[in-house]
């Protein structure tokens, strides 16, 4: 397997320099989901195949509130309606696996803060199955994390990515472990997953969205970084870094997107007009990528780049 060269920690200011001085995204396209009522779509994950047909699962939740449910949303004359007979799951950010033939789907779930009332406490939770129609819930994360993922290694163990906050993670800092089977996905096993080294400075945040199994056993993946400016607004953008599965070591993280690149479009708040989550990428045959985003937490688009995982692959 590769050997990755440790790199420096990158502030987001760094990463946009770096990014600004390279070739630009191009064909930025809006995704639209109807059948939702006057409900945004937003968060979604990239398109998967389910028996036969391609879904994308969406965050689906009004503008003034933040509670959501997922749909499975299938393409009908060019706009993406909620699938008929397909359960509708009260979960936030949707992603998906595959794992060991099974698909894996999961979310963040909202819930009461158990100690400070009127404020709300999530966690990331997992379900599988054959197929939509009979996912199960079989995992839950540690209260307070969002952002955990899990990726099928060549060996047939599974890589899992972690986000903690708080006294081990700060803001957010990506964690990184393996186990031999779900089985394993234990409160435990994620709590104690050592941090990736030199990702993010304690101001800032970042987290993964969707890790790639790539051709030579390294991890691609994708994911987010994040910083507040001196006025309280989020600024989010996608990023990729590769990942050695073995020694836990990473490349240096790049910047694949800003939210200048996509189209304009409305914000759920002001603070969040440059906010671009990364739900996922779709590699292509011609060497180019399709990301598929959540943009200002209102609207979903995706936009076409070289695909940023190839370099990782020669």
């Amino acid at each position: 397997m590769a050997v990755l060269n440790k790199g420096n920690v990158k502030t987001c200011e760094q990463l946009l320099e770096e990014f600004q001085a390279d070739s630009q995204p191009v064909h930025a396209e809006k995704i639209v989901f109807t059948g939702v009522g006057e409900k945004d779509v937003y968060n979604i994950c990239a398109p998967f195949e389910d028996e036969g047909e391609l879904v994308i699962a969406g965050r689906v939740e009004s503008r003034d509130s933040e509670h959501s449910n997922v749909y499975f949303f299938v393409e009908r004359n060019g706009e993406w309606v909620p699938r008929e007979n397909s359960p509708v799951l009260e979960l936030q950010d949707p992603f998906f696996t595959t794992i060991a033939g099974e698909l894996i789907v999961g979310g963040v779930q909202i819930f009461p803060h158990p100690i400070n009332k009127g404020q709300l406490g999530w966690r990331t939770v997992f379900y599988k199955g054959q197929s939509i129609a009979d996912l199960q819930e079989f995992a839950k994360g540690p209260d307070g994390m969002k952002d955990l993922r899990l990726v099928e290694l060549k060996d047939g163990s599974i890589g899992v990515l972690t986000r903690p906050q708080g006294e081990k993670g700060g803001r957010g800092k990506i964690g990184w472990t393996r186990i031999s089977s779900l089985a394993e996905l234990t409160l435990d096993v994620i709590n104690e997953a050592p941090l990736l080294e030199n990702q993010f400075i304690d101001e800032e945040w970042g987290g993964a969205n969707e890790p790639h199994l790539l051709k030579n056993g390294l991890v691609g993946v994708l994911g987010h970084v994040a910083s507040f400016d001196e006025d309280g607004n989020r600024h989010y953008y996608p990023m990729v870094f590769a990942l050695d599965s073995e020694t836990g070591e990473v490349s240096d993280m790049k910047l694949i997107a800003t939210r200048s690149n996509f189209l304009p479009g409305p914000s759920k708040r002001p603070d969040l007009e440059d906010v671009v989550f990364s739900g996922g990428l779709v590699r292509k045959s011609d060497g180019s990528a399709d990301i598929y985003a959540g943009i200002s937490d209102a609207e979903a688009q995706k936009i076409t780049i070289v695909d940023p995982f190839l370099p990782y692959e020669k």
